[in-house]
């Protein structure tokens, strides 16, 4: 039985103390928030507390919080020599005070507070700098059917810059593209199974390999159509721009 205890009360750690209150082989003995209202819903399934000097010694200590705030809130644990990891895609594990032992259980997923997780499909990158430690984490992440990566600070934060591009830009896309049909009142449903086909193919097969489109092929009179139906100059700059790339990806000559 892993005895974890949990600081912070975002998606991210509302999400995980889900999870871990359903694994049988862990137990949350005690969840920080400095609001105690965010998680009082909870207080029947765990001890809440709001002052960081109530935290005990556990397993594992998990800071889910901010990034700017990671380091000094691990200078303010009561406590030595216990495993304090944060969940940070950016973070190095050594702005962790050195008081404790020190790792990284980051979870590779986007979290809102609406959607519901599936633990057994979000891959976890761990780094510690004992071995020992990573067996923790490692059960840890089996607990909940995770699968899990033993992965350095310098992968850590370039996987957590390409997931931006996947996930951050790619969503900001499809507020575009909502934008732009909302403009003709269009319903954005009609596009949903597209998003879907897109997400499913580069299952299967690369990102290179599952291009199409106008700038794939080159087609000069359909981008200039595009660009001309274009009212918004955002919209337009980013067409141009993310054509550009796809053109120089596949060889082709910019228009």
């Amino acid at each position: 039985m892993l005895n974890v205890s949990l600081i912070g009360a975002g998606n991210l750690a509302t999400h995980l103390f889900k999870a871990f209150d359903k694994a049988d082989e862990i137990i949350v003995s005690r969840w920080y928030s400095r609001n105690l209202n965010k998680i009082k819903s909870y207080a029947n399934r765990t001890e809440i507390i709001d002052k960081l000097d109530d935290l005990k010694a556990a397993d594992i200590c998990i800071i889910a919080i901010s990034d700017d705030a990671i380091a000094g809130v691990s200078q303010q644990l009561p406590f030595t020599d216990r495993l304090v990891v944060h969940t940070s895609g950016s973070v190095g594990i050594h702005e962790l005070d050195g008081k404790n032992r020190r790792g990284v259980l980051y979870p590779l997923q986007t979290f809102s507070e609406e959607a519901e997780v599936d633990f057994g499909q979000v891959p976890f990158c761990l780094e510690t700098l004992d071995k020992d430690d990573l067996t923790i984490l490692r059960q840890l992440a089996g607990s909940i059917g995770s699968p899990y990566y033993r992965i350095s600070t310098e992968q850590r934060q370039t996987l957590h810059l390409a997931a931006v591009f996947v996930n951050n830009f790619v969503n900001q896309l499809y507020r575009v593209g909502h934008e732009i049909t909302d403009i003709k009142n269009i319903p954005f449903d009609i596009l949903k199974p597209l998003i879907l086909e897109t997400a499913k193919k580069v299952q299967h097969m690369s990102p290179f390999m599952a291009q199409t489109g106008p700038a794939r092929r080159n087609d000069s009179k359909t981008i200039k159509r595009h660009l001309n139906l274009l009212e918004n100059p955002m919209h337009k700059e980013l067409y141009e721009k993310l054509t550009e790339s796809i053109q120089q990806t596949h060889g082709r000559k910019k228009l």
